[in-house]
């Protein structure tokens, strides 16, 4: 397939960037893994909620995904041709406990050890997350992260993941988006456990926050030359309309979304709407135990969100986003702007370098009659906020790295399927891979990229 020229985002817009800019991408477990029953695996909370009826659209489950447990030397050879410098996963926690605690399974943890040394001999830094969403099924059945004791249990599990990989991971991620599985699972029931219950939303808040800074201790101790961060969403929060109500609801939804987890992981306190109603479940100590010092920031985006009043316990409700505005080809709007203040303020805010690990465009293309992949709008949406990248970037942002969201088409959680965010096409019958035209522009933009100025010297 032939590279599509760059566009917006030549070189010279990029020369901003450090010679030792990072260019990757990221995945989780449950999207792309399948082997459900394989290799002694747990169930998962996520195995659950898809046996649920009309939970998932179609009825698909994460059973075989992209079958990367048996194809995961295919996928990081797609890396290595792309040029690709890092690769951000998840391990699956029933893979490797099928119970959450107690006994090992020897052979998920071997997948791994395969998976990380595939990776370093292709010449791509393996980047380990520790929880992307698959809690085991037998520790949701204990109260899950309702339960104080889920701190312990993360923390142990972070333990055996030190021991086993520190040798070889140089970093390591505590949680991915801990507000969107927290909100959407315990608060909306929307996600797995599918809880919509108040209480259980604000002590699964505070629990997840505990595990963090549980989990930062432990791998300081056993990993003691790894990198540590967290992967947190940052979206600007908008009115669903010109209502001072749902301008309240917004702001409320920016503290839930955006400031619950980083700035009690990071800051020290909880935002002020929320600290109250965590404060039933906070024992002295607890505070200093979540804010634990980290190396960098893990920044996801999308694009803006809207928030709505509503009288519901938690003061706010998802809105839809107004009309006339450009979106993908799933419905989210396009905002490349709000990437580049997101990514701006958060270097204010935090002050903590920035690596982007989750950003991309959901579509739904199929190849066409020569079996081509032409991605044009993802292309366009990559240039475009990549450039707003950059331009964070001029604007004093200490920005690291850059993960597309996603190197595959995957399961895509509540909507199957049928959203398609990878640069490579997965056909999920026959589990063959197809680059598309944006894995071809972004293995340019990458070569392209090579050799801008070292670290703190001017281009």
């Amino acid at each position: 397939m032939q590279a599509r020229p760059q566009a917006r985002t030549g070189a010279n817009r990029l020369a901003v960037l450090p010679h030792d800019f990072i260019w990757g991408a990221s995945t989780s477990s449950y999207q792309i893994e399948g082997g459900a029953r394989e290799g002694g695996r747990g169930m998962s909370i996520w195995d659950t909620h898809c046996r649920e009826t009309g939970r998932i659209s179609g009825g698909h489950t994460g059973d075989a995904a992209c079958d990367h447990y048996h194809r995961y030397a295919e996928d990081v050879e797609l890396m290595r041709r792309l040029g690709m410098r890092a690769y951000r996963f998840s391990v699956a926690w029933p893979r490797v406990l099928p119970r959450g605690m107690g006994k090992i399974n020897e052979t998920g943890l071997d997948f791994y050890d395969r998976l990380i040394d595939e990776l370093l001999d292709s010449g791509i830094e393996p980047w380990l997350c520790l929880y992307h969403w698959d809690l085991p099924q037998a520790l949701d059945d204990l109260g899950g992260w309702t339960n104080r004791d889920s701190a312990g249990w993360f923390a142990d599990y972070a333990a055996l993941l030190a021991r086993r990989y520190g040798d070889r991971v140089r970093r390591f991620a505590t949680f991915n988006e801990p507000s969107v599985f927290v909100l959407f699972g315990y608060g909306f029931g929307w996600n797995a456990p599918g809880v919509a219950d108040r209480s259980a939303y604000f002590r699964a808040m505070h629990h997840v926050n505990l595990a963090h800074g549980r989990a930062v201790d432990v791998l300081r101790s056993l990993a003691p030359s790894a990198s540590i961060g967290a992967i947190h969403n940052r979206q600007k929060c908008l009115p669903s309309s010109s209502s001072p109500e749902d301008a309240h609801a917004a702001a409320l939804l920016d503290q839930h979304w955006n400031r619950a987890f980083p700035d009690a992981q990071i800051l020290g306190h909880y935002p002020p709407d929320l600290a109250e109603a965590v404060e039933s479940w906070t024992r002295p100590g607890d505070i200093a135990q979540i804010c634990r010092p980290i190396d960098w920031f893990g920044l996801n985006h999308y694009a803006p969100i809207y928030g709505k009043a509503t009288v519901a316990p938690l003061g706010f409700a998802w809105g839809d986003a107004p009309g006339g505005i450009e979106r993908t080809d799933i419905g989210w709007p396009i905002h490349a702007a709000a990437f580049r203040d997101e990514l701006a303020g958060t270097a204010v805010r935090y002050r903590l370098p920035i690596y982007v690990l989750e950003n991309g465009y959901g579509g739904r293309e199929q190849p066409d009659a020569e079996g081509r992949i032409d991605d044009r709008r993802r292309i366009d949406y990559l240039d475009a906020y990549i450039g707003a990248m950059a331009e964070a970037v001029a604007l004093g942002a200490d920005i690291r790295g850059y993960f597309v969201w996603s190197l595959l088409d995957n399961f895509e959680w509540g909507s199957g399927y049928n959203h398609r965010f990878g640069i490579v096409y997965v056909d999920f019958d026959s589990q063959r891979r197809i680059p598309k035209a944006s894995a071809e522009w972004y293995a340019a933009l990458i070569r392209a990229s090579a050799g801008g100025p070292p670290r703190g010297e001017e281009p």
